[in-house]
C-alpha cells in the first residue's frame, strides 16, 4: 500500500483491490498506531 502523505502523526495510504467490494482505489487514514 503506498503512503500519500504522512503529517501530524496521520499515514494516508491508498488501497488497490480487483474484487466486487471495492473496484475503485480508496484511502485510509491513521493515526498514532489505533
Amino acid at each position: 500500500m503506498p503512503i500519500i502523505s504522512m503529517f501530524y502523526g496521520i499515514i494516508i495510504r491508498m488501497y488497490l483491490s480487483d474484487d466486487k467490494h471495492h473496484r475503485l482505489p480508496y484511502i485510509h487514514a491513521k493515526y498514532a498506531e489505533f
